[in-house]
């Protein structure tokens, strides 16, 4: 990005479009057909593992579609140098646009995700499979599912005044910041869990990839795992444990302007 925004605003915009639209086009194309260049692809298309001084490491944020979502997301900043209403009224619109499209693009099941929907024993598993959009990489579907509503949400809350305390105020104004620190913490908290569950044996799997993410199964435990509650609970964990930290932070920000600040 800090290259991308020296391109003419109009010219990035469609860039964007382009990348966020036709990314899926790609999904056919697997990594395998580069040889020793495979992990090129994973960088850009294909989540995976590539091996980095010997070591393994798990490519899932691939530059294809996300860079097309931040460069988007700077070209959407000059809405808000717009009136309050004018503003509220284009988000708005733009929202609702998005989330009408993915019902569309989702229904018609012939583009848009690497994994179609399909009907299930009951209405219901119908639903949870129309809404299984593909994040890795970030799917037409996925990306209009989620930005839809979000923008819905940011029209809503840009015409309230939130307290500077507020987690939505603190979290936002450090996303970078605490997702970086979030991961750390969540896979301290899964070793320490991973200890407790399995012994001394957690040792083996804890620091390599999950199954699901490419890393190999024979690692795991058979039953290895927690239920869904756990998985909230410990959601719920983590954000209220790294608030104060985000709190701090976000007050280093306000009241400093070191250049690396920008980037966190």
């Amino acid at each position: 990005m800090s290259a991308l925004v020296y391109v003419p605003i109009r010219w990035l915009a469609a860039l964007s479009a382009v990348a966020l639209l036709c990314h899926n086009l790609l999904d056919g194309v697997g990594a395998s057909r580069f040889g020793s260049g495979s992990w090129v692809w994973s960088l850009l298309h294909e989540p995976g593992v590539i091996s980095v001084a010997g070591r393994p490491v798990l490519v899932t944020y691939t530059f294809l579609p996300w860079i097309g979502v931040l460069a988007a997301g700077f070209c959407f900043g000059p809405l808000f140098l717009l009136e309050p209403a004018a503003r509220g009224r284009i988000i708005a619109r733009i929202g609702l646009a998005l989330t009408i499209a993915f019902f569309a693009v989702r229904a018609v099941n012939r583009y848009g995700d690497p994994a179609p929907w399909a009907p299930q024993q009951t209405e219901v598993f119908t639903a949870l499979s129309f809404l299984n959009c593909t994040k890795y990489p970030g799917s037409l579907d996925f990306l209009l599912m989620t930005l839809g509503p979000a923008l819905l949400a940011l029209a809503w809350l840009d015409r309230r005044t939130l307290r500077a305390t507020n987690p939505l105020v603190v979290f936002g104004r450090v996303p970078f910041f605490y997702f970086v620190l979030h991961f750390y913490l969540i896979h301290i908290l899964a070793v320490f869990a991973s200890w407790l569950r399995y012994g001394e044996s957690a040792a083996r799997f804890t620091f390599s990839p999950l199954p699901s993410m490419g890393g190999f199964r024979d690692l795991f435990p058979a039953n290895y795992g927690y239920p869904l509650w756990v998985v909230y609970g410990v959601w719920i964990l983590i954000v209220v444990l790294l608030y104060p930290l985000c709190r701090w932070f976000a007050q280093v920000k306000a009241t400093r302007r070191d250049w690396w600040l920008s980037y966190l």
